[in-house]
């Protein structure tokens, strides 16, 4: 048999594009630290429900602790705070020629490449609406933009290969020269996730509010000033467009690209972000610090400042720890730090 593509964390984002994969009869191996979910995958296969798709996909899956061989290709899914830990896990496994793909949100390429290497770093960004609902089952709310390619922009023999393995989950898949401006461009949407998830509103319905637009639209603004700075060039996806929250944008542009955010969610049966899931359904910590932390810490170089994202980190630690609730009045507090004393 073929040597397997690796899905190391077989959740929302891996759990979906792998199921996929092996429904097109690629040789797949999802890799988790959940038992149950390794023995309902083996026992059952990976069950994909919900609007977009229904299937059942014959899979193998196993504990990272189990492996006993070495791959060439792993796509790493795993939440962002645990990326280091998970590289260094799989990192003995790789061949020399290997290529760890980055499945997830943030800048989490420079991690893995710290570990194992740039040359065996590749770049990929996803918006798709999916959730991890039990052992061996995944719901796939709503399709979005995924794009791949190489962190240095070069298109390499090896990219259009990754490239073609992603078609077999989303024929739209992008082959870029530039996926730093997607990971950038996702970070100043996913500082709106994170003040959304402050709330116990859905995606669409709490940036559809008038009176909390200001929050979203300076949060998206505060992440743009800094990757301009830092010589980025941001990429738009499904409705969030970075032009419109540029210095010199006006407010109306970002008025447009919340309405067009807000069509997009509407059209997914994702109501609400994984930041959200995390906090008040799985009870676990959240990707904050590994991904608005990253945009702090470039801010604080080039003397960008960040303060309202800060404060955003800050009320989600409190959630974390149980000394803040879930509520619409969080997003009053934000407002009323954004207007001043």
């Amino acid at each position: 048999m073929n040597e397997p593509v690796v899905i190391w964390g077989a959740g929302a984002m891996g759990g979906t594009i792998g199921a996929y994969f092996a429904r097109a009869g690629q040789n797949v191996l999802f890799v988790d630290i959940v038992p149950e979910h390794v023995q309902a995958i083996n026992d059952k296969g990976i069950r994909i429900t919900g609007p977009v798709d229904e299937f059942m996909a014959p899979a193998r899956a196993i504990l990272p602790g189990h492996i006993n061989q070495k791959f060439s290709t792993v796509l790493l899914c795993v939440k962002a705070h645990h990326t280091e830990e998970a590289t260094r896990l799989l990192a003995p496994r790789l061949r020399d020629d290997a290529v760890v793909v980055s499945v997830q949100n943030g800048l989490n390429e420079t991690v893995i490449a710290s570990i194992v290497g740039a040359a065996r770093t590749f770049g990929c960004f996803v918006n798709f609406g999916a959730d991890y609902i039990e052992p061996g089952v995944i719901h796939f709310g709503g399709r979005g933009t995924v794009a791949v390619g190489e962190i240095d922009g070069m298109i390499t023999p090896r990219a259009r290969e990754i490239h073609s393995l992603f078609k077999l989950f989303d024929v739209r898949t992008a082959l870029s020269t530039n996926v730093w401006g997607y990971l950038w461009s996702k970070l100043a949407y996913a500082a709106m996730l994170f003040a959304n998830a402050l709330s116990d509103e859905g995606i669409a319905d709490a940036l559809a509010r008038p009176e909390h637009r200001a929050i979203y639209t300076e949060l998206a603004k505060e992440v743009v000033r800094v990757a301009t700075v830092l010589r980025i060039r941001l990429e738009p996806f499904d409705g969030f467009d970075p032009a419109a929250f540029a210095v010199d944008a006006s407010a109306h542009d970002a008025e447009y690209s919340l309405d067009r955010l807000v069509a997009h969610n509407r059209t997914s049966a994702k109501t609400h972000s994984g930041i959200y899931r995390d906090l008040a359904v799985r009870k676990r910590k959240t990707e904050v610090d590994a991904q608005l932390g990253p945009v702090i810490a470039y801010g604080r170089r080039v003397k960008s400042p960040t303060p309202l994202n800060e404060h955003v980190i800050e009320m989600i630690h409190e959630i974390e720890a149980g000394a803040r609730a879930q509520s619409p009045a969080n997003l009053d507090e934000l407002a009323l730090r954004l207007s001043g004393p």
